[in-house]
């Protein structure tokens, strides 16, 4: 068998700590001179515009924008304007777009359409050199570096951490800069962690949920689809508030629970739910809190806003193992392409 350390994405996810201290270091500057100006200007919304693993990113930029700023944030439908050809009058807005390659057609064009409606424009991007970062007004380079795997990995937790910058900044958050500041230390503890557990109980699932609340919801869309594009697992992605809305029929012996929760104003709700499906019978792989009967997988503990983000690095190293335990290849998932070129 292929030992996991030798595949592209095992390499790649293993980066994101070096990859977080370079780009806290190489973007504070523009960072600090965007959060100066919507201070000085605040923007009546924001508008985040993305795909697959870069939109998981804007969920957690939805929550994080709306606890720390109180700022309403939508998730832009790209069709809008690159299929449907219609607009809106973004005026007063700011419309982040957040891609990995930065040249998909239809971000493309929804970024273009929310200039054009009249929205202050930023991008958080990894290619430097692509079409988007050079239509925006303000460019926040991810600088996760080359990534070969079709999965996403760094450049996903780069964008977390971009966005937590942004955010520290924007809101003179002293406290969640310094979480950020000393997060690269704790990726690379959350890089050791031990989530063999998971990949024992998985080999053979069929399927299971993914759970999250809150700031944890954007990171257990990204493990879901991870599971389904290298695993061969489908996996859907709830809230642990919406999963009580009939999903919860399916959950059994045979229907596992992933859960992510961090240490915030979620962490009651979400300890509730896994000691209800605990006494139901279900399994429940956990990583936070301690309900007993729950299978727990560890991450080390930090301010909950920087909490999802070593949770999720935890877990690409055990879907990378997981994902050749079932016999597949992380770096090649079948029908997918690094960029997805969506209209």
């Amino acid at each position: 068998m292929t030992s996991p350390e030798v595949t592209k994405m095992f390499q790649e996810a293993g980066e994101a700590a070096a990859v977080v201290r370079r780009q806290l270091t190489a973007n504070q500057a523009a960072v600090a001179a965007l959060a100066t100006d919507l201070r000085a200007a605040p923007p009546r919304g924001v508008m985040t515009c993305a795909r697959g693993s870069s939109d998981h990113a804007a969920t957690f930029g939805k929550y994080l924008i709306e606890t720390r700023l109180g700022v309403l944030t939508t998730s832009a439908a790209p069709s809008i304007s690159s299929v449907y050809g219609a607009s809106a009058n973004l005026t007063g807005m700011l419309a982040i777009g957040i891609s990995q390659s930065g040249k998909s057609p239809d971000i493309l064009s929804a970024m273009r359409a929310a200039k054009q409606g009249g929205a202050r424009t930023a991008a958080l991007v990894n290619t430097a050199e692509s079409p988007l970062a050079h239509e925006v007004d303000t460019f926040l380079p991810l600088h996760a570096g080359s990534e070969v795997s079709v999965a996403a990995t760094k450049s996903y937790i780069a964008s977390l951490a971009a966005l937590l910058h942004l955010v520290g900044e924007w809101a003179g958050d002293g406290d969640l800069l310094e979480a950020l500041h000393n997060a690269p230390v704790l990726l690379e503890q959350a890089w050791a962690s031990d989530w063999s557990p998971m990949v024992e109980r998985l080999e053979r699932a069929q399927g299971l949920y993914v759970i999250g609340r809150g700031l944890g919801f954007g990171i257990a869309q990204e493990a879901a689809l991870k599971f389904k594009e290298t695993c061969g697992l489908h996996a859907e992605a709830f809230s642990a508030a919406e999963v009580r809305h009939g999903p919860m029929a399916l959950v059994g012996p045979d229907f596992p629970l992933l859960v992510f929760r961090q240490g915030d104003e979620t962490a009651d709700g979400v300890d509730e739910l896994v000691a209800e499906v605990v006494a139901r019978g279900g399994e429940v792989l956990v990583s936070g809190g301690d309900v007993p009967g729950a299978v727990q997988l560890p991450h080390p503990s930090a301010h909950p806003t920087i909490e999802p983000m070593l949770q999720i690095q935890a877990f690409y190293r055990a879907a990378n193992a997981l994902s050749l335990r079932r016999g597949f290849d992380p770096d090649r998932p079948p029908l997918l392409a690094k960029v997805t070129e969506t209209v």
